[in-house]
């Protein structure tokens, strides 16, 4: 009886350290895939913690050079483009992108806020697949398969979007969203923002200098009868 009980309690301890053994190995395992799929596909409200931060309004932004779907080399100028592009990161595994692969040509056709272009990049096909990327294409919107885009851009995660100002080159704002009703909406806000900054600008006395400037220029002086109103020589 005795010889039963120390078995069974060996067994026991044993048991318990197998469990253990398990329940550690569990947690590495997340651990390590909570690291390696950071931000991968799991878009939240505003900017994705695991996502790199906005960067600073001055960074360049970068050609998006690459292949096609039919594996044909293709090169998008985003500086200067004349006007603004939104590049939208994407990928054929990511679940929260089929309603952005899904709308992309109704939102390019009605147009994006100050008329910026919609781009479509996604890796290259080591990472993704042409054939269920050609299911997923819209029509009348380019499809860049880059890898080197999203290392340029230091995109770590789909969906994402990064929005180009074509004049000046720079990347303006960037962040992802779940739907494209949203991402055009913040658009739209960081365009009125921007809008609104450069009228803040041009009330300042520095736009009252610049008027000074203009009508000594013209010859309209302190004095000059457009000055008083009509009230001289009455």
């Amino acid at each position: 009886m005795t010889a039963l009980v120390a078995i069974e309690t060996i067994l026991l301890v044993l048991l318990s350290l197998l469990v253990a053994g398990l329940l550690r190995s569990h947690a590495e395992i997340l651990r390590r895939l909570e690291t390696i799929g950071a931000g991968v596909g799991d878009p939240s409200p505003g900017l994705d913690p695991g996502l790199p931060p906005a960067r600073d309004h001055d960074t360049s932004a970068f050609d998006v050079a690459g292949t096609t779907l039919a594996g044909d080399p293709i090169k998008v100028a985003v500086r200067p483009a004349g006007r603004d592009t939104v590049l939208a990161f994407l990928s054929s595994g990511c679940v929260p992108c089929r309603g952005f692969w899904e709308g992309a040509e109704r939102v390019a056709r009605e147009g994006l806020p100050g008329d910026a272009r919609l781009v479509l990049v996604t890796k290259d096909s080591a990472f993704e697949s042409p054939a269920k990327l050609r299911d997923l294409a819209p029509s009348g919107v380019p499809v860049v398969m880059s890898s080197e885009a999203w290392e340029r851009y230091g995109v770590q995660g789909s969906p994402y979007f990064i929005h180009v100002d074509g004049g000046a080159g720079r990347v303006r704002g960037e962040g992802t969203a779940n739907e494209w009703p949203q991402l055009v909406s913040l658009l739209r806000d960081a365009l009125a923002d921007a809008e609104a900054t450069r009228e803040r600008v041009d009330s300042t006395p520095e736009r009252l200098r610049r008027a000074d400037t203009e009508l000594r220029m013209a010859g309209v002086g302190p004095g000059h009868p457009s000055l008083d109103g009509g009230r001289t020589g009455g």
